[in-house]
């Protein structure tokens, strides 16, 4: 790997990281438990857009590490990776068909993102109960990837790393 290559992805891996951070400082009035914007993944798509597949799975793996290092817990860690997992999946599928939109492939992942987690809790609850939280989630992760989507979208125009 050439020093501008780890270069961009350690820039890409601190906005990550960054975003992420301040996203948990900024509560959603109203919003239920476990809904947020996914600021974090906006390094990602761009990663995914611009860098390739494995630039954008090193982007969100090491985000979600840090993350959970830094201001999380093995748990947070397990959701975190589980739907980084699922979200990462779902866009590299979409995105290689050539049929969607960077915004369908975010609001795609966004979906994604919140079955990795209910997988997640169902596995530690030992139980299916938290899948009727599913719909909650998905309408939450649906909308905040159509939002990382536009913002990813202009981002990804305008920038060249």
């Amino acid at each position: 790997m050439k020093s501008r290559d780890i270069a961009r992805y350690a820039l890409l891996t601190a906005l990550a990281l960054t975003l992420s951070w301040l996203e948990s400082l900024v509560p959603i009035p109203g919003a239920p438990p476990g809904v947020k914007l996914g600021l974090g993944n906006l390094a990602v798509i761009f990663a995914l857009y611009r860098l390739g597949p494995g630039q954008a799975a090193g982007v969100g793996l090491v985000r979600a590490l840090l993350a959970a290092a830094m201001f999380g817990n093995m748990y947070s860690l397990a959701y975190s990776l589980a739907g980084a997992a699922v979200s990462l999946a779902v866009m590299l599928g979409l995105k290689r068909t050539g049929k969607f939109s960077i915004l369908g492939v975010s609001a795609a992942g966004g979906a994604g993102h919140n079955i990795g987690q209910i997988l997640v809790a169902m596995a530690a609850l030992r139980s299916g109960y938290a899948a009727g939280y599913l719909p909650v989630l998905l309408v939450s992760g649906v909308s905040a990837g159509v939002a990382v989507g536009l913002a990813g979208g202009l981002v990804t125009e305008r920038v060249r790393l």
